[in-house]
């Protein structure tokens, strides 16, 4: 694949998977249901629906586009659900078939989308007393293609 949009598209990816990653995983019990707030989602509802986001591009790109608004799962089934999604648009942007969306809008809409609620998810990580350890994401072992749970470890954390 020799396409410098799919490519950076696919690290998109890769970093939400590797954001998203750290931001969900060791969640402590109850963690899916908390609320920051009266009015705000929880994090079962912002994974379900970041879920959907990808769900969302992935019709976008096959030229069939289609929104459904998804009820959360369990949490464990919801953070498999992340990555499957993930991992059946990476397929895709990997594959020969065309896009039948442009990438800048993939980017500026649902991509850019769920990496503010893997910010909202890291937020509501502290607010829950359990917050995520810092770290320099320029420094991170990110890459295209990598968007699974098995992530790099952290090179530079504090």
């Amino acid at each position: 694949m020799n396409d410098p949009q799919r490519h950076f598209l696919r690290h998109v990816l890769a970093t939400v998977a590797y954001r998203g990653r750290k931001a969900i995983a060791d969640a402590p019990d109850g963690f899916a249901e908390f609320r920051g707030g009266d009015a705000s989602r929880s994090p079962g509802e912002i994974l379900a629906h970041i879920g959907d986001l990808f769900d969302w591009a992935l019709s976008l790109v096959r030229g069939a586009q289609a929104w459904h608004d998804s009820p959360p799962l369990e949490w464990p089934r919801e953070v498999a659900r992340f990555f499957d999604v993930l991992k059946a648009f990476d397929d895709y942007l990997a594959s020969d078939q065309p896009l039948a969306a442009p990438a800048e809008r993939l980017f500026q809409g649902p991509l850019a989308d769920a990496l503010t609620h893997v910010g909202q998810l890291t937020l509501l990580r502290r607010l829950a007393g359990a917050p995520i350890r810092a770290e320099n994401y320029y420094a991170a072992d990110v890459a295209a293609g990598r968007v699974g749970p098995d992530q790099a470890v952290p090179t530079r954390e504090w």
